[in-house]
Protein backbone atom coordinates (compact mmCIF):
# COMPACT_ATOMS: atom_id res chain seq x y z
CA UNK A 1 0.00 0.00 0.00
CA UNK A 2 2.81 2.00 0.81
CA UNK A 3 4.09 1.48 -3.06
CA UNK A 4 0.84 2.34 -4.03
CA UNK A 5 0.88 5.69 -2.25
CA UNK A 6 4.60 6.36 -3.72
CA UNK A 7 3.46 5.50 -7.04
CA UNK A 8 0.20 7.86 -6.43
CA UNK A 9 2.67 10.59 -5.43
CA UNK A 10 5.02 10.46 -8.45
CA UNK A 11 2.23 10.95 -10.35
CA UNK A 12 0.43 13.53 -8.89
CA UNK A 13 3.86 15.43 -8.69
CA UNK A 14 5.31 15.06 -11.95
CA UNK A 15 9.05 15.60 -12.06
CA UNK A 16 9.42 14.96 -8.01
CA UNK A 17 11.47 11.81 -7.18
CA UNK A 18 10.25 10.08 -4.49
CA UNK A 19 11.96 7.77 -2.04
CA UNK A 20 10.48 5.74 1.15
CA UNK A 21 11.89 5.45 4.41
CA UNK A 22 10.50 3.12 7.88
CA UNK A 23 11.15 3.95 11.15
CA UNK A 24 10.29 0.35 12.41
CA UNK A 25 12.83 -1.89 13.05
CA UNK A 26 10.96 -4.95 13.28
CA UNK A 27 9.57 -3.55 9.48
CA UNK A 28 12.70 -3.07 8.52
CA UNK A 29 14.30 -6.70 9.29
CA UNK A 30 10.93 -8.14 7.58
CA UNK A 31 11.56 -6.32 4.51
CA UNK A 32 16.18 -7.14 4.73
CA UNK A 33 14.62 -10.94 5.12
CA UNK A 34 12.33 -10.72 2.20
CA UNK A 35 15.84 -8.96 0.00
CA UNK A 36 14.30 -5.38 -0.12
CA UNK A 37 16.87 -3.07 0.56
CA UNK A 38 14.67 -0.25 2.94
CA UNK A 39 16.55 2.20 5.01
CA UNK A 40 15.31 4.53 7.82
CA UNK A 41 14.68 7.90 7.55
CA UNK A 42 18.59 9.35 8.26
CA UNK A 43 20.09 6.40 6.13
CA UNK A 44 17.30 8.24 3.02
CA UNK A 45 18.52 11.34 3.90
CA UNK A 46 22.00 10.76 3.83
CA UNK A 47 21.52 9.27 0.57
CA UNK A 48 19.53 11.66 -1.65
CA UNK A 49 21.85 14.43 0.19
CA UNK A 50 24.78 12.50 -1.05
CA UNK A 51 23.06 12.21 -4.44
CA UNK A 52 22.67 15.73 -4.76
CA UNK A 53 19.50 16.88 -4.32
CA UNK A 54 18.94 20.09 -2.73
CA UNK A 55 15.54 20.90 -1.71
CA UNK A 56 14.14 17.56 0.19
CA UNK A 57 10.60 17.21 1.51
CA UNK A 58 9.81 14.91 4.42
CA UNK A 59 6.26 13.54 4.30
CA UNK A 60 5.49 12.85 7.78
CA UNK A 61 2.59 9.47 7.09
CA UNK A 62 2.19 9.67 11.03
CA UNK A 63 -1.31 10.03 11.87
CA UNK A 64 -1.21 12.26 14.59
CA UNK A 65 1.79 14.42 15.74
CA UNK A 66 2.79 12.16 18.88
CA UNK A 67 6.07 10.90 19.90
CA UNK A 68 6.95 8.90 15.90
CA UNK A 69 6.38 12.83 14.42
CA UNK A 70 8.43 14.45 16.93
CA UNK A 71 10.91 11.92 16.20
CA UNK A 72 10.95 12.21 12.40
CA UNK A 73 10.91 16.57 13.11
CA UNK A 74 13.70 16.17 15.37
CA UNK A 75 15.57 14.01 12.96
CA UNK A 76 14.88 16.57 10.27
CA UNK A 77 16.52 19.37 12.51
CA UNK A 78 19.21 17.54 13.09
CA UNK A 79 20.24 16.73 9.74
CA UNK A 80 19.91 20.54 9.08
CA UNK A 81 23.12 21.18 10.92
CA UNK A 82 25.31 19.62 8.49
CA UNK A 83 23.85 19.68 5.34
CA UNK A 84 23.33 22.55 2.62
CA UNK A 85 20.34 21.12 1.39
CA UNK A 86 17.13 22.89 1.80
CA UNK A 87 14.86 20.32 4.34
CA UNK A 88 11.36 20.85 5.48
CA UNK A 89 9.20 18.35 6.92
CA UNK A 90 5.06 17.85 6.55
CA UNK A 91 2.59 18.25 9.43
CA UNK A 92 1.19 14.93 10.70
CA UNK A 93 -2.14 13.71 8.95
CA UNK A 94 -4.39 14.70 11.84
CA UNK A 95 -3.59 18.03 12.55
CA UNK A 96 -5.93 20.96 11.08
CA UNK A 97 -9.13 21.00 12.66
CA UNK A 98 -11.06 21.48 9.21
CA UNK A 99 -9.65 18.80 6.82
CA UNK A 100 -9.69 16.75 10.41
CA UNK A 101 -13.59 17.15 11.18
CA UNK A 102 -14.58 16.77 7.27
CA UNK A 103 -12.45 13.58 7.24
CA UNK A 104 -13.30 12.18 10.03
CA UNK A 105 -17.18 12.58 8.96
CA UNK A 106 -16.42 11.27 5.52
CA UNK A 107 -14.85 8.37 6.94
CA UNK A 108 -17.95 7.92 9.42
CA UNK A 109 -20.27 8.60 6.73
CA UNK A 110 -18.35 5.86 4.41
CA UNK A 111 -18.63 2.99 6.58
CA UNK A 112 -21.75 3.33 8.52
CA UNK A 113 -24.91 0.94 8.02
CA UNK A 114 -27.91 0.99 9.91
CA UNK A 115 -27.78 -1.83 12.19
CA UNK A 116 -23.73 -1.32 12.93
CA UNK A 117 -22.14 0.53 15.86
CA UNK A 118 -18.61 1.63 15.24
CA UNK A 119 -15.73 1.35 17.80
CA UNK A 120 -12.98 3.05 16.30
CA UNK A 121 -9.44 1.71 18.17
CA UNK A 122 -6.80 4.60 17.70
CA UNK A 123 -3.12 3.14 18.34
CA UNK A 124 -2.34 5.65 21.18
CA UNK A 125 0.64 5.78 22.80
CA UNK A 126 1.72 4.92 26.45
CA UNK A 127 2.80 8.25 27.89
CA UNK A 128 -0.11 10.72 28.38
CA UNK A 129 2.14 14.03 28.85
CA UNK A 130 3.84 13.94 25.09
CA UNK A 131 2.81 16.81 22.63
CA UNK A 132 0.34 16.29 20.07
CA UNK A 133 -2.19 14.40 22.26
CA UNK A 134 -4.54 16.92 21.86
CA UNK A 135 -5.10 15.61 18.30
CA UNK A 136 -5.87 12.09 19.59
CA UNK A 137 -8.51 13.44 22.11
CA UNK A 138 -10.30 15.82 19.17
CA UNK A 139 -10.66 12.55 17.22
CA UNK A 140 -12.24 10.76 19.93
CA UNK A 141 -14.77 13.38 20.81
CA UNK A 142 -15.56 14.37 17.31
CA UNK A 143 -16.12 10.80 16.29
CA UNK A 144 -18.42 10.36 19.19
CA UNK A 145 -20.22 13.72 18.85
CA UNK A 146 -21.28 13.29 15.36
CA UNK A 147 -22.25 9.45 15.61
CA UNK A 148 -24.52 8.13 18.77
CA UNK A 149 -23.44 4.72 17.08
CA UNK A 150 -19.57 6.17 17.45
CA UNK A 151 -17.38 4.44 19.87
CA UNK A 152 -13.82 4.93 21.10
CA UNK A 153 -10.97 3.31 22.83
CA UNK A 154 -7.08 2.56 21.95
CA UNK A 155 -4.57 -0.49 21.67
CA UNK A 156 -1.76 1.25 23.73
CA UNK A 157 -2.78 5.23 25.05
CA UNK A 158 -5.54 6.75 26.75
CA UNK A 159 -8.84 4.47 27.84
CA UNK A 160 -6.99 1.30 26.21
CA UNK A 161 -9.16 -1.90 25.16
CA UNK A 162 -8.17 -4.29 27.82
CA UNK A 163 -8.84 -1.87 30.81
CA UNK A 164 -12.17 -0.62 29.32
CA UNK A 165 -14.10 -3.74 27.35
CA UNK A 166 -16.10 -4.26 30.23
CA UNK A 167 -17.40 -0.52 30.28
CA UNK A 168 -17.67 -0.59 26.55
CA UNK A 169 -19.87 -3.81 26.47
CA UNK A 170 -21.76 -2.40 29.16
CA UNK A 171 -22.36 1.26 27.54
CA UNK A 172 -23.45 -0.44 24.35
CA UNK A 173 -25.67 -2.73 25.52
CA UNK A 174 -27.84 0.29 27.40
CA UNK A 175 -27.36 1.48 24.03
CA UNK A 176 -29.09 -0.87 22.47
CA UNK A 177 -26.46 -2.22 20.17
CA UNK A 178 -26.60 -5.12 18.60
CA UNK A 179 -24.01 -5.49 15.86
CA UNK A 180 -20.36 -3.49 16.34
CA UNK A 181 -17.97 -2.81 13.85
CA UNK A 182 -14.40 -2.81 14.34
CA UNK A 183 -12.68 0.21 12.88
CA UNK A 184 -9.17 0.46 12.86
CA UNK A 185 -7.56 4.18 13.19
CA UNK A 186 -4.23 3.10 11.93
CA UNK A 187 -3.26 4.50 8.34
CA UNK A 188 -2.08 0.83 7.47
CA UNK A 189 -3.32 -1.90 9.87
CA UNK A 190 -0.45 -4.76 9.41
CA UNK A 191 0.19 -7.05 12.39
CA UNK A 192 -2.09 -5.11 14.47
CA UNK A 193 -5.21 -5.93 12.47
CA UNK A 194 -3.97 -9.46 12.21
CA UNK A 195 -3.42 -9.49 16.01
CA UNK A 196 -4.88 -6.73 17.81
CA UNK A 197 -8.32 -5.91 15.56
CA UNK A 198 -9.28 -9.39 15.13
CA UNK A 199 -8.85 -10.43 19.08
CA UNK A 200 -10.92 -7.29 19.75
CA UNK A 201 -13.62 -8.09 16.97
CA UNK A 202 -13.46 -11.79 18.53
CA UNK A 203 -14.08 -10.69 22.26
CA UNK A 204 -17.25 -8.60 21.32
CA UNK A 205 -18.27 -11.46 19.40
CA UNK A 206 -19.17 -13.10 22.84
CA UNK A 207 -22.16 -10.32 23.22
CA UNK A 208 -23.01 -9.04 20.17
CA UNK A 209 -22.77 -9.94 16.12
CA UNK A 210 -19.01 -8.64 15.06
CA UNK A 211 -17.01 -8.15 12.47
CA UNK A 212 -13.80 -5.40 11.19
CA UNK A 213 -15.30 -3.32 8.72
CA UNK A 214 -15.07 -3.68 5.18
CA UNK A 215 -12.51 -2.48 3.23
CA UNK A 216 -13.74 0.49 1.07
CA UNK A 217 -11.83 -0.42 -2.19
CA UNK A 218 -10.74 -3.89 -3.49
CA UNK A 219 -7.95 -4.48 -0.97
CA UNK A 220 -8.30 -7.33 1.75
CA UNK A 221 -8.32 -5.09 4.54
CA UNK A 222 -9.45 -1.90 5.68
CA UNK A 223 -6.24 1.30 6.04
CA UNK A 224 -7.36 4.75 5.98
CA UNK A 225 -5.04 4.97 3.43
CA UNK A 226 -7.07 3.46 1.04
CA UNK A 227 -9.37 6.82 1.82
CA UNK A 228 -9.12 9.55 -0.73
CA UNK A 229 -9.76 12.07 1.97
CA UNK A 230 -6.75 10.87 3.82
CA UNK A 231 -4.45 10.48 0.72
CA UNK A 232 -5.67 14.53 -0.02
CA UNK A 233 -4.21 15.83 3.25
CA UNK A 234 -1.14 14.37 2.63
CA UNK A 235 -0.91 15.64 -1.05
CA UNK A 236 -1.74 19.12 0.28
CA UNK A 237 0.64 18.95 3.19
CA UNK A 238 3.58 18.37 0.15
CA UNK A 239 1.93 21.20 -1.72
CA UNK A 240 2.14 23.90 0.97
CA UNK A 241 5.64 22.54 1.79
CA UNK A 242 6.48 22.79 -2.19
CA UNK A 243 5.35 26.26 -1.83
CA UNK A 244 7.51 27.27 0.74
CA UNK A 245 10.22 25.57 -0.71
CA UNK A 246 10.25 28.58 -3.18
Amino acid sequence: MYLALQREVETTFEGVDVFLSFSSRMVLKDLHKRGMAYQNLPQVLAEVDWLGYRNIIVVSVNLFPTDEHELLLRTVEGFKQFSYANIRATKAIINKTKETSLALKGLTEAISEKKWANLFVIHGVPILDLAGLSSVSYTEEFLKLISKKNYTCSLEGAFPYYAVKEALVEQMKKDGVTHVQVVPMLLVSGNHYIKDMVEISDELGEHFESRIVPSQTASERFNLIELQSIRDIMFQNIKEEIIKLG
